[in-house]
């Protein structure tokens, strides 16, 4: 039977499309970039992303390209995209940022106009949907994440259309793994242990700050050092997973190891439990809509179809850099933060600018991303550290924010 059929036949039940079992989303995303894109290609994406994912897509030999955004959500704003622009990209890479879903049926409609494809990244929206229709079915291919709403370190699927090309590309995945090592396996089914006893022992605050002191977090900020002449040299080698490894490993260093049967069955067992922190994050989601931090979108969202099961929910503050110091004070550690946005954080060479950086730059340095399953103790530290709500000054709905004097 295919590595991961288990897993696999789980989420085909639950997502309703034929699904490939990966050790990890960046994996899979790599998978449906060299299935659908030619090396060479242009890439359409949003530069409030993860910079894993930006160098999956240069691992993939493709040029990405930095689409203006939402202020209120930081996904790609179809509307804002020139025409020029349209013209000449090859395929969309949507980010339904936090689980925020991205205008996916308008950018369908505009994917099918230009004959590319539309892939996916719903690694933060495993439970979001779009008019009564789950997010990672609209496009010809889906990302999703095991590590995000599961609580797991490992695992992700890639959702296509069709049995056939399914097969297709679990012998491209089995090309790309790495044999598993039981120590990794152990560390994959022990570190969200550790996590837990951490929380429940409120030891979160000098742990942080001893891995930080010790140099055992990989990122001295919120983007990864660049180290820009090692990258150009890659370009060179193009499309190559291994080349572009240092980077895409960052953070998981078992992205594609072919975990044993062990670290598989601890990974359905969490898949089983979804429904529950489904559940669970819709409430915290529900009560942080309400707060006067709360991006619209999150707002209107919530007033539509019903608080979504966000991964994190977007707060719109004021000094939230700041602010992400001092929730560590509180136990709370806020990770993906994706700032400064791409085309800021690579330059030209690397990706397309923007043809309107404005709203991601400001969204990207107002947004802070918190888990709704500590909603009350989020709201009581917020409250009592004064955070000020931040509110962008737009010309109309979805246009770029005009900065304040």
């Amino acid at each position: 039977m295919p590595y991961g059929s288990r897993l696999a036949a789980m989420m085909t039940r639950r997502l309703g499309r034929a699904c490939v079992y990966t050790p990890s989303a960046r994996l899979a995303l790599y998978l449906a970039l060299r299935r659908w894109c030619r090396p060479g290609g242009r890439v359409l994406m949003s530069p409030v992303n993860d910079d894993v994912i930006l160098f999956v897509v240069l691992a993939a030999g493709l040029r990405p390209v930095q689409a203006p955004v939402s202020v209120w959500d930081g996904n790609i704003d179809p509307a804002a995209v020139p025409e020029s622009t349209w013209r000449t990209i090859d395929a969309v890479l949507t980010t339904n940022l936090y689980g925020m879903p991205d205008r996916v049926v308008e950018l369908r409609r505009r994917c099918e106009q230009l004959g590319i494809p539309l892939i996916e990244d719903a690694a933060h929206a495993i439970g979001t949907h779009v008019d009564g229709q789950r997010i990672g079915t609209f496009g010809q291919a889906s990302a999703f994440s095991l590590s995000k709403h599961v609580a797991a370190t490992a695992g992700g699927f890639l959702a296509v259309e069709d049995a056939r090309t399914r097969r297709e590309l679990e012998l491209l995945r089995d090309d790309l793994l790495v044999p598993g090592r039981l120590r990794a396996d152990l560390a994959v089914t022990l570190r969200p242990l550790a996590r837990s006893s951490v929380r429940a022992l409120h030891l979160v605050r000098p742990v942080w700050r001893a891995m930080r002191r010790l140099g055992l977090l990989e990122r001295e900020a919120f983007r990864m050092a660049l180290h820009a002449p090692r990258l150009t040299g890659c370009a060179r080698q193009a499309p190559s997973l291994a080349a572009y490894e240092p980077w895409v490993r960052v953070d998981l260093h078992g992205f594609r190891d072919r975990h044993g049967a062990f670290v598989r069955g601890q990974l359905a067992l969490r898949l089983a439990r979804l429904d529950g922190d489904l559940t669970r994050r819709r409430a915290g989601v529900s009560l942080l809509s309400g707060t006067a931090w709360a991006s619209r979108a999150v707002r209107d969202s919530a007033a539509h179809d019903g608080p979504p099961p966000l991964f994190r929910v977007p707060l719109l503050v004021h000094e939230w850099d700041t602010l992400v110091e001092r929730l560590v004070r509180h136990g709370m550690v806020c990770g993906y933060v994706y700032d400064p946005p791409l085309d800021d954080y690579a330059g030209a060479e690397f990706v397309e600018p923007s043809p309107d950086p404005s709203a991601a730059r400001w969204f990207a340095s107002h947004v802070l991303p918190v888990d709704p399953l500590l909603a009350r103790r989020i709201t009581g530290a917020l409250t009592r550290e004064r955070a000020a709500a931040a509110l962008p000054v737009t010309r109309d709905r979805e246009h770029s924010p005009v900065p304040p004097p």
